[in-house]
């Protein structure tokens, strides 16, 4: 359609597919939605198709899926209705659509992720856990099928900014690199006494004091499990030894991640803390577009701060460098541990405190495997998440 590029975005109703489509509209004479996902949010998924006329919507729960049918079929709107994991994958490798953003939360991105590298898609990755998961088998297909692989996390798309056009070829260390800073802001509970992080709740937890997120991240961000799952997949989007990659606490949420050289020069990307600049640079690139994003002003720009992360006061970030080193199937059970722990945490089964334990002792009972294929990768994540609930449950009484 007039030399538009068709855009799918899994996980429209979510923050990363919303300011997605933000993008897209300011763009609308270069791109065009083909396809919407949704898992159960109905109305959400409605409102988006009634407003950019996608040629496909698909929500992941069935039973979601025939009622916005039905809507779609009596506003009279000409939209084919997908289902369920299928339907995803589906959405994943349309023909129409050379880019697909992956910005499912969790361990439900990863299939329908997987389907747009083996399509040789334009991947812009937001999903960190398909990296987090399944590094060996993801990165494999992208090189297997020529697809594009662009990072849509503010850190990892910092860091691509900020690393040479031809890193990927050479590697970072004939390029000159000396070590990756990724940034994090410390969350809501930077400063506050160890001894109340017990008591905190689930709207404390998602108030991040920079950022609007959905919930479960907004939780990843205080524990910062969040930086943990980053580190790990950005050993596996810049081919990078996880001792050349450190976390910096920056407060501010300024400096978005940096990149140290050999020769003692640090390149950092700055901007404002809006998802909209990534999405941007990664449908753009290697051109720029307008973000929409209000523009820096230095003269008014408050001191920026950096320390180093607090391991008693962040434990969840220990224990992802730990499954880093361990490797395997080890970071597919950090993380599907921590997914159970935290929607325990939500749902006010557990304290917050609680999260970390959960995890670490998930790690204790499960050992990792060499990861030989999806399945050992998808058996693991299962089992993971079958001893954390026991965890869970054991802890349950006592909040």
């Amino acid at each position: 359609m007039n030399g538009r590029i068709g855009v799918t975005i899994l996980g429209s109703t979510g923050s990363i597919g919303v300011s997605t489509l933000d993008v897209l509209h300011r763009h609308s004479d270069r791109f065009r939605v083909v396809a919407l996902t949704a898992r159960q949010d109905v109305e959400g998924l409605y409102r988006q198709c009634l407003s950019h006329a996608p040629d496909y919507a698909v929500m992941a729960d069935p039973d979601a899926a025939e009622r916005l049918r039905e809507r779609l079929r009596s506003a009279g709107r000409p939209v084919e209705v997908l289902a369920g994991a299928v339907g995803l994958e589906q959405a994943a490798v349309l023909p129409d659509a050379a880019y697909v953003m992956a910005a499912i939360v969790g361990a439900a991105g990863l299939l329908p992720t997987l389907a747009a590298a083996r399509a040789g898609k334009r991947v812009l990755l937001a999903n960190k856990e398909a990296l987090v998961m399944a590094g060996p088998l993801f990165m494999a297909l992208i090189r297997a099928h020529g697809a594009e692989l662009l990072p849509i996390d503010s850190e990892h798309n910092a860091v691509f900014q900020c690393l040479p056009p031809d890193h990927a070829a050479t590697g970072l260390s004939a390029a000159g690199v000396r070590r990756i800073l990724l940034t994090g802001s410390g969350g809501p509970f930077r400063t506050l006494p160890l001894d109340q992080l017990p008591e905190v709740t689930p709207e404390q937890a998602c108030a991040h004091p920079n950022w609007r997120m959905g919930r479960k991240i907004s939780v990843d961000s205080a524990t910062m499990m969040n930086k943990g799952l980053e580190v790990i997949e950005a050993c596996w989007l810049f081919a990078a030894p996880a001792e050349q990659i450190e976390v910096v606490i920056h407060p501010q949420s300024m400096i978005h991640s940096m990149v140290e050289y050999l020769d003692g020069s640090v390149l950092a990307q700055l901007g404002n803390p809006d998802m909209r600049t990534p999405i941007a640079h990664a449908l753009a690139w290697p051109q720029r577009l307008d973000a929409g994003v209000s523009f820096l002003d230095f003269a008014r720009l408050a001191r920026l701060e950096f320390q180093a992360p607090d391991f008693a006061r962040f434990p969840c970030l220990q224990l992802a460098f730990a499954a880093l080193e361990a490797g395997g199937t080890t970071p597919a059970i950090l993380n599907a541990a921590n997914e159970m722990a935290v929607q325990a945490f939500l749902d006010r089964r557990i304290r917050f405190t609680d999260i970390a334990a959960v995890v670490e002792q998930t790690l204790e009972r499960i050992s990792g495997r060499a990861v030989d294929g999806l399945t050992t990768i998808l058996d693991d994540d299962a089992r993971a998440r079958a001893t954390a609930d026991e965890r869970i449950a054991a802890r349950t009484l006592r909040v």
